[in-house]
This record gives C-alpha cells, sequence and structure tokens, in this order.
C-alpha cells in the first residue's frame, strides 16, 4: 500500500509541476528579469489577479486535495497578497458525483446491503464535493441525509499530500524568509485539516457538541446524527429542508425577518467562538438554509475548529476596543494574538486602523462594518510577515464571510451593533471594566506601599550620611563644576520629598497638623532653591570618566 501511495505520489508530482511550470517561469523572472541575471519585476495588482485565476483553474484542474489546498489558502493572508485571497475566497467545493456503484461499495462495506439497512435509498445524489456525496433516504420512518465519502479519496489525497511536502522547498525559493516559515507549517496544517474532513466520525462528534450547546434555542437547528448507521466513511443525519438563505426573493416570500436572521446568524456565531470554544467552519450560502418558521439551519459540520481559551479572551477585547475605537487596544490585541507583528510601525498601523474605521462607517461611526476592518489588517499581514495561527486563520474567515452573509441579507446591518449589544448582554463588557478596576487597585497599592517604603529608606539614608558611613566610589573630570550642580538639585529633590511625604503621613495618620505644617514651612526654602537651581544658565558640558584609577588619584590630591 505505501509503496503504491509512492508511486502515485511521484506521478502526481510531476502532474503537478507540469500544471504549475507556467507560473513557476513566471515567479522566476519576477526575481531574476532574464532568468539568471538581470534586476526583480515590480507586478501591479492587475497582474497578481490574471495570475491568481489561473491558479484557480490549476487547482480546479489537479481535483480533490487541491481544491481543498486553495480553500485552506483562502484563509491564509500572511501567505498569499490580498488579490489571490480575493480570487480564491471564491472557489467552491463543488464536484460531479461518484457513479453510485462505487458509494455502495462504500456503504455495504460499513452496513451491509443498502436496502436492508435504509427502508428507501435514493440512488442521485442531492449534493457532490471534493470529499464526499450526499443522497437522501428513508431509515426507521424518518427522512435521513446521508453522506459517503468518495471511494478511493484516501491514497489519492495521502498522494497528493506527499506532493505538497515535496514542493514546499521549491515553492520557498520564490517567497520571503517570512513566508517561507508560513509555508514550512502550512503542509502539515493541510494534512491535518483534510484528514479530519475525511473522518466522518469525528463530524459527527463536532455536530452533537455544538447541538448541545444550543439545546433549546428555536432560533437555529442543528440536524440530529443516527449513530447506528454512522461511521468514518458514512454520516446519517436528519434531513432538514429549508431555503437556501441567500434566495433573498423566496425569503421576503415567505414573510421572513431578515435583519431578525442576520442577527440570528451573526449572535450565533459569536456564541460559538467566544463562549463555547467550538464552531462550525464553513458558513457560506450553501450550509445555511432557513426552516418553515424562520429557524437558522446549518449543514455540513466536516470543516469546524476549536478556539483556545487565551484567543476567545483576545477576541473579547478585539471586539470591545473595535467598539469603544481604542486603536492602542486595538493593535495590543493583534499583536497578543500573533496576527500583527510586534516591528511592525505602530504609528502607521494606528493609521490603518483609523481609515478602516472611518472609511466603513462614513460620518456615523456606529455604522462601520468588521469585514474592511479584517481586509486592512490581512493586507498588513502580508506586508509584515508572520505565521497565522490555524485556528485562528478560520476565525478571521469565519468572520469575514458570516459578515457577507448578513449584509446580503441586509445592506443596512450594523455588525459591531450587534456584537457589542451581545457582549453586553453577556456581561464581558462589565467583565472588562471590572479587570481594569482591579489592575488600578494593584496599581494604587503599589503606589500605597512605595508611600511607607520610601520614607524610611530616606531616612535611612540620611542617618548612614550623617553617621558619615555612606560611601560613593566616583570619579569624574569636571570643569564646568556639573556633577556639583547635579548632587545639590538631587539633595534638595531627595531632601523635599522626605519634607513632603513625612508631613503628608503626620497629618493622614497622626493627625498632627502643626507639626505637619512646620516640617511643610522647613521645606519651603527646599523647594525655592532646587526652583532656583533649574533656573540657572545652561549649558552642560562634560566627559565623566567613572574610572578607580581616577577615584585613586582624587583621594591622593
Amino acid at each position: 500500500m505505501v509503496t503504491l501511495v509512492n508511486l502515485r505520489a511521484y506521478w502526481r508530482f510531476f502532474v503537478v509541476f507540469r500544471k504549475f511550470s507556467p507560473l513557476i517561469l513566471a515567479y522566476w523572472r519576477d526575481r531574476k528579469r532574464y532568468f539568471l541575471f538581470g534586476g526583480g519585476r515590480e507586478v501591479d495588482a492587475e497582474t497578481q489577479r490574471e495570475r491568481a485565476a489561473t491558479l484557480l483553474d490549476i487547482l480546479l484542474t489537479l481535483g480533490p486535495t487541491f481544491i481543498k489546498l486553495g480553500q485552506i489558502l483562502s484563509t491564509r493572508p500572511d501567505i498569499l497578497p490580498p488579490a489571490y485571497i480575493e480570487v480564491l475566497e471564491g472557489l467552491q467545493d463543488d464536484v460531479p458525483p461518484a457513479p453510485w456503484e462505487e458509494s455502495r461499495v462504500v456503504l455495504e462495506e460499513e452496513f451491509g446491503p443498502v436496502d436492508e439497512t435504509f427502508d428507501d435509498f435514493d440512488r442521485d445524489p442531492i449534493s457532490g464535493a471534493s470529499l464526499g456525496q450526499v443522497y437522501t433516504a428513508r431509515y426507521e420512518g424518518d427522512e435521513v441525509a446521508v453522506k459517503v465519502r468518495r471511494p478511493g479519496i484516501e491514497s489519492l489525497v495521502e498522494a497528493d499530500l506527499r506532493t505538497i511536502r515535496w514542493s514546499i522547498p521549491l515553492v520557498k525559493r520564490f517567497t520571503g524568509s517570512g513566508r517561507a516559515f508560513s509555508l514550512e507549517n502550512l503542509a502539515d496544517e493541510f494534512a491535518k485539516t483534510i484528514r479530519e474532513e475525511m473522518d466522518y466520525e469525528r463530524e459527527r462528534a463536532m455536530l452533537e457538541e455544538i447541538r448541545g450547546n444550543f439545546a433549546g434555542n428555536e432560533r437555529i437547528r442543528i440536524p440530529t446524527a443516527y449513530e447506528e448507521v454512522s461511521g468514518p466513511r458514512v454520516l446519517t443525519m436528519e434531513y432538514v429542508p429549508g431555503v437556501k438563505i441567500n434566495r433573498l426573493d423566496d425569503l421576503d416570500a415567505a414573510g421572513f425577518d431578515r435583519n431578525a436572521i442576520a442577527e440570528t446568524l451573526q449572535e450565533v456565531y459569536l456564541q460559538m467562538i467566544i463562549d463555547d470554544g467550538v464552531f462550525h467552519a464553513d458558513p457560506h450560502p450553501g450550509n445555511l438554509a432557513v426552516d418553515d418558521d424562520g429557524a437558522v439551519i446549518f449543514y455540513d459540520f466536516g470543516m469546524s475548529g476549536r478556539v483556545d481559551p487565551f484567543i476567545q479572551e483576545k477576541i473579547i477585547e478585539f471586539y470591545v476596543a473595535v467598539a469603544r475605537q481604542d486603536i492602542d487596544a486595538i493593535l495590543d490585541t493583534l499583536i497578543a494574538m500573533g496576527t500583527l507583528s510586534p516591528e511592525a510601525d505602530r504609528e502607521v498601523m494606528g493609521n490603518v486602523m483609523e481609515l478602516a474605521i472611518a472609511d466603513a462607517s462614513g460620518e456615523d461611526i456606529e455604522q462601520y462594518q468588521v469585514n474592511q476592518i479584517i481586509e486592512q489588517v490581512e493586507s498588513t499581514i502580508y506586508e509584515f510577515p508572520l505565521r497565522l495561527p490555524p485556528d485562528l486563520a478560520l476565525v478571521l474567515r469565519v468572520a469575514t464571510v458570516v459578515e457577507g452573509v448578513c449584509v446580503t441579507l441586509d445592506p443596512e446591518f450594523d455588525f459591531i451593533s450587534t456584537a457589542t449589544d451581545y457582549l453586553r448582554d453577556e456581561g464581558y463588557y462589565e467583565q472588562t471594566a471590572r479587570d481594569l478596576a482591579e489592575d488600578a487597585g494593584r496599581q494604587v497599592q503599589r503606589t500605597t506601599e512605595a508611600l511607607f517604603s520610601v520614607p524610611p529608606k530616606a531616612d535611612d539614608f540620611l542617618e548612614r550620611a550623617n553617621r558619615g558611613d555612606l560611601h560613593v566610589d566616583v570619579t569624574i573630570e569636571d570643569d564646568s563644576n556639573v556633577l556639583d550642580k547635579l548632587a545639590m538639585r538631587i539633595a534638595y529633590s531627595v531632601l523635599l520629598a522626605v519634607g513632603v511625604l513625612s508631613a503628608t503621613i503626620l497629618y493622614s495618620f497622626a493627625d498632627a497638623w502643626r507639626i505637619a505644617g512646620v516640617v511643610l514651612l522647613l521645606a519651603v526654602p527646599l523647594a525655592i532653591a532646587l526652583y532656583r537651581s533649574f533656573r540657572e544658565k545652561r549649558g552642560i558640558r562634560t566627559t565623566p570618566q567613572f574610572t578607580r584609577q581616577g577615584m585613586k588619584k582624587r583621594r591622593e590630591d
């Protein structure tokens, strides 16, 4: 089996190289105008779009694995420039179905004869995808949808994964060091993703977990899975018909409130990502529908992901910062999540974020839409290369796609307003305020401790100086008496600080206001002397030398 996969991989590598050779030559000329010598070439946006269209055709021609690769690449702005992302986002996982006889073999290997397992089974699939296809059937009197993995897809995918891994060193020659780092990890990440999507037992587990998280929520519907007729290659689910979410005329004819549907969709994804940490990651219109009661139906949980608790916390901070238009907080959150390089120019990035918000909001800052902010961030990510965590890349893609679906439903849909209301209803704004209060409390505590610790230290300093037990080993060539002036200023400052702090403590805690007044009165000459020392003519120039030899010579003199 391994030998067959290797042989197939060698052949696929040859096919892939031949298909990609026009793009390889073009990228080579971008680096060396005459292949072996000459400077690089500038590539304008129109050329990038043409190449992206060529890449799209190549991926479609190479089949299921590369279609999935294109979909993953469309979520990776740290690898591809915006023009490529825009083209690949439209890559649909829609291929001709496999013959029924091939699917029948898979079903019978899992459960035995089809007609004995199911009450009825329609041999014509209702949808076809690169990794599997869906049929309708009846099981124990219920209408069900049966998702069957494509026959033989495993060996093709494994061969293609090896081909992709072998191709990475070649591709890296045409990329910068930052994107090369991302590419080194892409093969393993993609292999993990596509193997998970082929595992229908995992898909069923994710479906059931997400369905449990929304138990009792009548605004959405997630099909029930039938465990007894499901396995690694077959997933049987409740058949839930509905109107596709992008068929606006049909939704209007049924009397549905499209703005309410958009709000439901947005709030569901906020709960998945922020609260639950597990989410449906493929929300394109083909996987979303509306039932007769106006509930949003979710299909196909093959592409789903989890969010690390740390990323969840940072996403909340990001939403709150955007709602408050706090540019510094937005940048801090993006850096903490790893979506923005710490070395990026904060001033430039701040201007990018301000322009994104202003451009999206128009005259009314409350009307901006978050997808434009994300697009600006993604473009900047490419300019400041780094590696996006794969789950975070999925979150960015989901946020963009969901916002697009919501705006299709209602062009006036206010993404930020809905997110803000959700965060406030769930108590996240109060939690943020509480965290800030706790930070402020800790700062006050540190300041109070310093208030009590500084005077004793200063008193000890003066006591040691009075005893002649204070040693400072410095030597400096100072023809302008700069050190003397500096020492006097330090002495005035220390004595004045001790006087003010002592007076404050006496007044606040000992109720000795008369003594405190005397101490403050004695401190007034020090304050005047310190002020006059800074009013003297400037022009300090000196070349201090702190050396043991200099100190010894000064002591001898």
